[in-house]
């Protein structure tokens, strides 16, 4: 089963390289065989759903009958053979294997305390528009630097809202290549994160432009799905005892960390990571799992229920490049 699906993989994986390698380039055929890996090492260890999966001591969510779910050092491996890197507080990866369906959904921890939730009252859309088109123009020349092309803000896909009842938070930027073709479908990023008492978990969708509108109700219900256990919830915070976050809830939009506390590689890592797979890898790929998937399918039981448990990245043997530390 193993060779079949890595002969069906291969000629998709040339597509999903993120790398600035063209087709004819010396590495690409290592490029591949990273991936092929990568997706080999997920079809051993990945659960399908329907399953209640564990994040660590912190939390658990619910992947549906046509989802699975792709653990730590897999999705590491997988996330690092397309060009993104590693993460260390990345849990795995939710991936469709419904048809028609070409999305991926990472999901991280940070740690890093309570983040306080005042300064939702104070948004003003517009502004943070306005600082993220700035960043995003002065990130251009790194972006550039590495072999990627530079990109510029369209507008909000969907404005940043803040469940002051759930403490949840969900907002998508719309970028694009510069020099695009009109219409031409771009990769979106659906930014949602779950607060808990000592940190928050991010659910961040990766699909088309041209699909945004159906897959963010897969983000939507992932988030409604998470549940922090009793002790670790936001409102189980105790301002005598725990870690406050230097940052509030605006920082996560990648706007106050840069301004307040200098950190100028958080809101490239934001827009890096925004950038994930182009429209075309995430189909390729996406069409490569459901395959892979499918097959699995003949050797267990779907419609039952399960239960697994996820670690986050620090507890495996994959390192963090310096460059993503900062991130969740």
């Amino acid at each position: 089963m193993i060779g079949r699906f890595a002969t069906a993989l291969a000629a998709l994986l040339v597509l999903c390289a993120t790398t600035p390698a063209t087709a004819q380039s010396p590495s690409n055929d290592r490029i591949i065989a990273e991936q092929r890996a990568a997706w080999e090492a997920a079809q051993q260890t990945a659960t399908r759903g329907p399953a209640e999966i564990k994040l660590g001591d912190q939390a658990s969510l619910r992947i549906n009958a046509d989802e699975a779910f792709i653990p730590t050092a897999e999705a590491n491996r997988i996330m690092a053979s397309l060009g993104n890197g590693t993460s260390p507080g990345r849990y795995g990866l939710v991936v469709s294997r419904k048809n028609g369906s070409n999305w991926i959904v990472d999901i991280s921890w940070t740690e890093e305390g309570y983040v306080r939730d005042g300064d939702a009252k104070e948004w003003q859309p517009d502004q943070l528009l306005e600082n993220l088109k700035d960043g995003t123009e002065q990130g251009n020349a790194e972006r550039i630097a590495r072999g990627f092309p530079a990109l510029e803000v369209t507008g909000w896909i969907e404005k940043p809202t803040y469940d002051g009842f759930n403490h949840r938070l969900i907002w998508s930027l719309g970028l694009r290549e510069k020099n695009a073709a009109p219409g031409q479908p771009q990769t979106v990023n659906y930014n949602t994160y779950a607060l808990g008492r000592r940190g928050f978990f991010s659910l961040d969708l990766i699909t088309g432009s041209n699909t945004i509108d159906v897959d963010k109700q897969v983000a939507r219900e992932l988030l409604g799905s998470l549940q922090y256990v009793k002790g670790k919830q936001y409102g189980d915070f105790n301002s005598s005892t725990d870690k406050v976050a230097a940052y509030g809830l605006a920082a996560l939009i990648g706007v106050v960390a840069v301004k307040k506390l200098g950190l100028l590689a958080a809101l490239g890592v934001v827009l890096l990571k925004i950038w994930k797979l182009g429209v075309v890898a995430l189909a390729a790929a996406s069409a490569a799992i459901r395959r892979f998937f499918r097959r699995k399918a003949a050797h267990g039981n779907a419609a039952d229920p399960v239960e697994v448990e996820a670690m986050p990245a620090a507890d495996t043997a994959i390192a963090a490049p310096a460059s993503e530390q900062s991130q969740s």
